[in-house]
């Protein structure tokens, strides 16, 4: 479970390079690379960062627009390194908007995907690898995919993964389409995130970040592109009285299901118990509901 960044400026897309090559699924052509500067990532619930938005109309329904200080107000930071855990807002207590996709849409209709192996030098440069991760360039490979956002409309989204994983996962990702499941926003996570200041509000679904465990010295299996975290708002991490993000103690009660959480029996489990990978929501002593990996760690 990745550590969640904060986010100051108003994301910027930009479109960069048409990709040349890549594995296609479901639809043909290619998509331009659009960087997000900064972008929202959230494989982690430790801090958190989201895009700052327009103030919600008046007659907006609390949850359905994301409020204009997300990513903007910074939590004091304790001796574990974390922020402050506070009350989750009342904008945020059902939280089912989307924000704006980090790449250029894949073309088609249904649900499509690409995999470039090993990953472009240019997403690598903006991800939070670096020679001393344990994992090489080489082994990582960037995957885009289509999914359905909380706005019910198509999306595209991003991920560097392991690329042993990479196929696996499309399939994951496949079959959370066709069980309609809402993401907010699929990104890969930069270095400025990983090291920017807890906001406890990020909801980026991640998968490689170049970081020890939570709490730990070791190397997360995120480090190796072998972990996801899912919409980390929805389904925090849970310790005791610590709640990663911050904000997030809302989706801490199990009990009452919104649009992105995970449960026991459904469909985010279920596919990726498909390929073998085990989920955080069912460890004893803490729970991770938000974090998928290969090895159960």
């Amino acid at each position: 479970m990745p550590r969640t960044p904060a986010l100051r400026g108003l994301l910027a897309l930009v479109a960069a390079a048409v990709l040349a090559a890549g594995c296609t699924s479901e639809g043909g052509g290619d998509s331009a690379d659009r960087s997000a500067t900064p972008s929202t990532s959230a494989p982690s619930p430790s801090t958190s960062g989201s895009t700052p938005s327009p103030s919600a109309p008046a007659s907006a329904a609390p949850g359905t627009v994301p409020p204009a200080w997300l990513g903007t107000r910074v939590l004091p930071v304790g001796p574990d390194g974390y922020g402050a855990v506070r009350p989750t807002p009342r904008e945020l207590r059902h939280r089912r908007f989307t924000l704006p996709d980090p790449v250029a849409a894949l073309p088609g209709r249904g649900f499509a995907s690409r995999v470039v192996a090993p990953a472009p030098a240019r997403v690598l440069a903006r991800s939070t690898w670096g020679p001393r991760c344990p994992v090489a360039a080489d082994d990582l490979a960037w995957v885009r995919v289509a999914f359905r956002g909380f706005d019910g409309a198509r999306h595209t989204g991003e991920l560097l993964v392991n690329r042993t994983a990479a196929d696996d996962l499309v399939g994951v990702f496949r079959d959370l389409w066709r069980a309609r499941f809402p993401f907010e926003r699929i990104a890969v996570t930069t270095r400025a995130e990983l090291d920017a200041a807890p906001t406890g509000d990020g909801n980026d679904t991640g998968a490689f970040v170049c970081r020890p465990i939570t709490g730990g010295t070791s190397y997360s299996e995120h480090a190796y592109g072998l972990a996801i975290d899912i919409n980390p708002f929805q389904n925090p991490y849970v310790r005791g009285d610590l709640v990663l993000p911050e904000l997030a103690s809302a989706y801490a009660d199990r009990a009452w299901v919104r649009p992105g959480m995970i449960t026991p029996d459904g469909p985010v489990v279920r596919a990726f118990a498909r390929i073998g990978w085990a989920w955080g929501g069912a460890w004893s002593t803490r729970k991770d509901y938000q974090h998928f990996s290969a090895s159960g760690r």
